[in-house]
């Protein structure tokens, strides 16, 4: 058994990824921002699998909320895997017609938010001389692509801090995995296009994405390594997409 933090833990990949961590056997902390939301969670995986699961709500963007939540707290002691999944895209915008409020969200959230959470656990890896700090990217930290501007830029900089901490902390034992997933049907976009869930379908129109738990399975997978083997940089689509910005769109019939 292993003790696993996740967060972003309410929805989309990391929810999914707390279920089959669950499943299997480990102990999970499931962070967000919607406190209700992680202790219903927390109900059914607790009934459903007779889980250990805990429940941090907190907003990965607020520094002071992050570090009061987790540095010298007991519960993290022991832990073995941060799965830091927390992220968003806002707006699908050229340029020079983007949000600025937009963009200081996804930096705050998808490399500031990533940053506070990693540090805060981190002496409890470096003590323990092991751990696994899974990131989650995006193919748009591999290819830029039109209107994508500042999320791309967020999903290379977890890129770039992926390999970095790979590096840097080598040396305490820390396995640094990044996982670049392309067009998945989740909460994503919904949130992205701000609700409009017209748009959000229109995303997925003609081929079958990637799904939450294709994701999550991914991410529990690299956990199951032995010891000595570490996965740096995955990246997985559907296989109607090649690349971050193109898609084979076909007919229902086809795409079913």
């Amino acid at each position: 058994m292993k003790k696993i933090l996740i967060t972003g833990a309410t929805s989309g990949f990391g929810k999914a990824s707390a279920e089959i961590f669950a499943r299997e056997g480990n102990e999970i902390i499931i962070t967000g921002r919607r406190e209700e939301r992680l202790h219903d969670f927390k109900k059914e995986l607790s009934e459903k699998y007779g889980a250990v699961v805990h429940c941090l709500a907190f907003d990965v963007q607020n520094k002071d909320a992050v570090f009061d939540a987790l540095s010298n707290n007991p519960l993290i002691d022991g832990l073995d895997v941060l799965v830091n999944n927390a992220g968003l895209a806002l707006g699908r915008d050229l340029f020079d017609e983007a949000n600025l409020d937009d963009w200081e969200t996804m930096i705050d959230t998808n490399v500031k938010g990533l940053l506070y959470v990693t540090r805060a656990v981190l002496p409890v890896f470096i003590k323990n001389k092991k751990g696994h700090i899974i990131n989650i990217g995006s193919t748009a930290g591999k290819e830029v692509y039109e209107r994508g501007n500042v999320y791309c830029a967020t999903k290379h900089a977890v890129e770039a801090l992926s390999q970095s901490m790979r590096i840097d902390l080598v040396r305490h034992g820390i396995k640094v995995t990044a996982v670049h997933p392309g067009a998945a049907d989740t909460e994503f976009s919904l949130v992205r296009f701000k609700g409009s869930k017209e748009k959000a379908d229109a995303v997925y129109s003609g081929y079958k994405p990637l799904y939450a738990p294709d994701v999550a399975e991914t991410i529990y997978y690299v956990t199951t390594l032995p010891d000595h083997v570490c996965l740096n940089s995955i990246v997985m689509t559907c296989k109607a997409q090649p690349n971050s910005f193109y898609l084979h769109r076909s007919t229902e019939q086809e795409k079913s």
